[in-house]
């Protein structure tokens, strides 16, 4: 599907099992913006009926613990005892919005990087190993004055150098060791994900492993080695020739992005420029680092069979060590209200798509949840109205889909609808109907029969998504950063009992206005 393209590549799969499968896209910008959509290995709980969701979220709420560290890491705890294992989830506060200019992609290649180990792991030397990482540095950082010479003859030689120099280093590499551990102590779902708001690193361990994740991942964020840089950056760049260049989607997706906005650097990708990540140094990644991985912008969620008292205790001995550091710069970037219609064409060797986007706010607006029902009404599922009208009834569309907070909701964002043209059918054609399908919300009060079922499926899926230890990890974590606290996903429920078909429709009259519509047509060549 289109859409999966906007998540494909931002989650790294290690030797570990990745934990099921991805929550729909639709539901889980309704109700759990940021969750990246895995279930946990262990589902260690069964969701109440509908009855019993609010005692249920208020039982949950009065098991969660929650303390900051003098230097300003925070912990959110939630004790499930149900079975002996725990999730565990790193959010650093950092994405692809925050890189400098120039440097696009440093926050995902940090991402790899951070898996390669430390001074102890992932070494068999590391006193033999570290200058010759030095060593690679100097080859790259005349690889680029003989490019900026023109001087091919000496930029040939020197490849092979940084070749030779890399090969040495290797000798001293264990590969994967990182994962190995976290492997042989039970260990499943190692994953990391970048996306353009924020690095989350997770997996689950079992029970009585819970001083080995202290350990393990202190160590890695307190002394990270960023070995085997120059490799990793050739598995980035392919990953972004499968992604962009090689992908009329991603083609598109790119070009898009660029058109809707002309300020934030939500116009980026996350993967980042060919030139920037051809330039990038281990010293971009290590400044980059040293920034924005600081105490005070890292948050800890840890859901599942563990004593906050013990848990606390064990954060003091091996996160305490982490020295206090300024908090990171704020991005200040605000992109300029939109006054006309923009529009992006390609015409490429592909199947035809069209994409309409328009203006959503952050998470933390008091209005967000009203956009996210519009989206979800419009294009969630084969009950929504752009599927009903495009799909089944005038047959002229293979699919219809949307969904809000595109590409991240932590800034003002986007509430993105996008259409497959079925066979003799047009991207105008799709653009017509699903345009008609807007106007209706401006004009027509959606019935409450409607906007119920929508209602439901909303606390349906925020319920399956806090089944699990991962998914309320993520949730506890995503709503503690980008609307202030956690306690506001036990308060969701009553937002979205709260919306009224008049506030559908006084959005829908303030947002869906040509002037604020971004438009993108795919078109075939074939």
């Amino acid at each position: 599907m289109f859409w999966d393209y906007f998540f494909r590549g931002k989650q790294r799969t290690h030797k570990l099992s990745l934990m099921g499968k991805r929550l729909s896209v639709a539901l889980l910008s309704l109700c759990l913006f940021w969750v990246m959509g895995f279930q946990a290995v262990w589902a260690d709980e069964i969701a109440p009926s509908n009855s019993s969701i609010q005692p249920y979220l208020k039982r949950v709420k009065r098991e969660i613990t929650e303390f900051t560290l003098d230097n300003g890491m925070r912990f959110i705890v939630l004790e499930r005892h149900r079975a002996p294992v725990v999730s565990f989830l790193i959010y650093a506060d950092v994405g692809g919005v925050n890189e400098p200019q120039g440097q696009t992609g440093v926050a995902h290649y940090l991402e790899h990087l951070a898996f390669k180990g430390t001074q102890r792991i992932g070494t068999t030397n590391y006193q033999a190993e570290q200058p010759l990482l030095e060593k690679q540095d100097q080859i790259f950082a005349q690889i680029k004055q003989a490019k900026a010479e023109g001087n091919q003859e000496k930029l040939k030689q020197l490849i092979i150098d940084l070749e030779t120099v890399s090969r040495e280093a290797d000798q001293y590499v264990k590969q994967n060791e990182f994962g190995r551990i976290l492997e042989q102590a039970g260990g499943v779902g190692l994953n990391a994900t970048t996306s353009a708001d924020a690095t989350s690193y997770f997996y689950s361990l079992p029970a009585n492993k819970l001083e080995l994740w202290m350990s393990l991942e202190s160590e890695r964020f307190l002394e990270p080695v960023f070995r085997e840089f120059y490799k990793e950056k050739q598995v980035i760049l392919e990953e972004r020739r499968l992604r962009t260049e090689n992908s009329p989607i991603g083609q598109m997706i790119e070009a898009f992005s660029a058109t809707a906005f002309k300020a934030h650097p939500y116009r980026r990708p996350v993967i980042g420029y060919v030139q920037d990540l051809e330039n990038l140094t281990r010293e971009n990644v290590q400044n980059f680092f040293e920034t924005y991985y600081v105490p005070n912008n890292l948050t800890v969620a840890i859901v599942g069979d563990v004593d906050p008292t013990e848990v606390k205790s064990l954060a003091e001995i091996y996160f305490g060590r982490y020295p206090a550091r300024p908090k990171p710069p704020e991005l200040n970037i605000v992109e300029p209200p939109q006054t006309e219609t923009r529009e992006v064409t390609l015409t490429l060797k592909t199947q035809p798509w069209y994409l309409e986007g328009y203006p959503s706010p952050a998470a933390n607006h008091p209005d967000s949840v009203i956009y996210d029902m519009i989206s979800s009404l419009l294009s969630d599922g084969r009950t929504s109205r752009l599927y009903k009208s495009l799909v089944e009834e005038q047959q002229i569309a293979l699919t219809a889909q949307g969904s809000s907070g595109y590409p991240g909701n932590k800034y003002a964002n986007l509430m993105l609808f996008y259409a497959m043209p079925a066979p003799g059918h047009t991207v105008d054609e799709v653009a017509v109907s699903l345009r008609k399908e807007i106007e209706r919300l401006k004009t027509e009060l959606v019935s409450e029969t409607e906007l119920d079922r929508v209602k439901t499926q909303a606390k349906a899926s925020l319920l399956r998504s806090l089944d699990s230890n991962m998914g309320m990890a993520f949730a506890l974590v995503g709503y503690e950063v980008k609307t202030g606290s956690w306690i506001n996903l036990f308060e969701e429920l009553e937002k979205i009992d709260a919306i009224t078909p008049q506030d559908i429709q006084r959005v829908a009259q303030e947002v869906f206005l040509p002037q604020k519509r971004t438009i993108g047509r795919l078109l075939s060549d074939e």
